[in-house]
């Protein structure tokens, strides 16, 4: 199955409409329910397949189907061609995420033997890695059928080890209007790059703050909520002052903080502070501001019956904290309770000769069917 998968240049850039026919003809060889659901240029599908009663409920099994470009590497064989040595399976994919979308397919045989009693959802996304759009029209498309998963495994790796917990991802732009003038009168314009830098000093002391003062919590590496501004821009010409700016400032959030009203701090403090002297000088300067990306924070407390249930299985004493973010955190606000666990780590992922240990492979079909007998027999 995951040589199949591989099979599939996937890249986002490209269509996922071929792998998505391979999996409808797989789901129509054992007579299983699904939808599809399309991007704005009908290029690119989700799929949602539902085994056992076709109604809401139940536990989701989700991967996203997209893969990142293999321009610039060096590979040592055919990325598309799945490859064995020493225990390894290489190919693109193969760790993010093909291999556990391979893993809940090739236990779709055992999931329809099975007498259920609440249904298993299996999705499969399109463009994760490039902004979640895949799972944000999933969620759309939960919305219009009513068939909510009560729970979702989101296969990313993590080596096996049940994630309860992920950061939040929030980034906003600012853009700076100044007032252009000749550098030999910047008195009579607006500097939006001084505007600027000031108010990033302010986020830098911000940053400073948070890493000492938290809020804190354990397990996650660092304990506390990462702001960092970048992707600084402006305009430049010779012998001119710049009069437009802008960057983005993030927020890599514990669930205890908020970002948006971080985000509010520090606009009122530019209201306060910095644009009262530009709009004097100027009425038309001043920032403003756009979202970028809002990812949620996401906690399942270990407690929950999918959070007993995967640590339970696995082995795991405790559920992991992680600083990266998931389609959890676009399912999990929606109200599907979510958690991560998938094979193989992160330093395998986005490298030449991307890997996946085979043992993981097999211990992924193995949770698969055990989440399923715990969860929905």
């Amino acid at each position: 199955m995951l040589a199949r998968l591989i099979s599939f240049d996937t890249t986002s850039r490209n269509s996922n409409l071929p792998l998505i026919d391979f999996v409808r003809s797989w789901f129509d060889n054992y007579d299983v329910s699904y939808r599809l659901s399309f991007d704005p240029t009908g290029l690119k599908a989700n799929l949602h397949a539902i085994i056992g009663p076709v109604q809401a409920g139940g536990i989701a099994f989700s991967g996203h189907v997209d893969t990142v470009s293999t321009d610039g590497q060096t590979w040592t064989g055919d990325p598309y061609t799945l490859r064995r040595q020493d225990g390894r399976l290489i190919g693109r994919g193969t760790c993010d995420m093909k291999g556990f979308v391979a893993g809940m397919l090739a236990a779709v045989p055992y999931i329809k033997a099975r007498e259920l009693s609440q249904p298993v959802h299996l999705f499969l996304t399109y463009d994760e890695e490039v902004g979640y759009h895949g799972a944000r029209r999933l969620v759309e498309d939960l919305t219009c059928s009513g068939l909510w998963p009560t729970a979702c495994v989101v296969g990313e790796a993590s080596g096996m080890l049940p994630i309860l917990a992920q950061k939040g991802r929030f980034i906003a732009r600012a853009e700076v209007i100044g007032h252009m003038a000749h550098s030999s009168e910047s008195h009579r314009g607006v500097n939006a790059v001084h505007a600027a830098a000031e108010a990033i000093a302010w986020l830098a002391a911000e940053s400073r703050r948070l890493s000492q003062d938290g809020p804190f919590e354990e397990g996650f590496d660092p304990p506390c909520t990462l702001l960092q501004a970048g992707h600084f821009t402006c305009d430049s010409m010779p012998n001119t002052i710049s009069h437009l700016a802008s960057f983005d400032i993030e927020w890599r959030n514990i669930p205890a903080t908020d970002p948006k009203q971080e985000l509010l701090r520090f606009q009122a403090h530019v209201a306060a502070i910095i644009e009262p002297s530009m709009r004097a000088a100027h009425r038309e300067c001043g920032f403003h501001y756009a979202t970028v990306t809002d990812l949620a924070a996401v906690s399942v407390p270990p407690e929950h019956d999918l959070a007993r249930a995967a640590c339970d299985i696995t082995g795991a004493k405790a559920g992991g904290k992680v600083s990266y973010c998931s389609e959890g955190s676009v399912f999990h606000p929606a109200g599907i309770d979510s958690i991560v666990c998938g094979p193989g780590h992160l330093p395998q992922v986005h490298r030449p000769d991307e890997w996946i240990d085979e043992s993981q492979l097999v211990a992924c079909e193995d949770f698969v069917r055990r989440i399923v007998d715990r969860m929905a027999v």
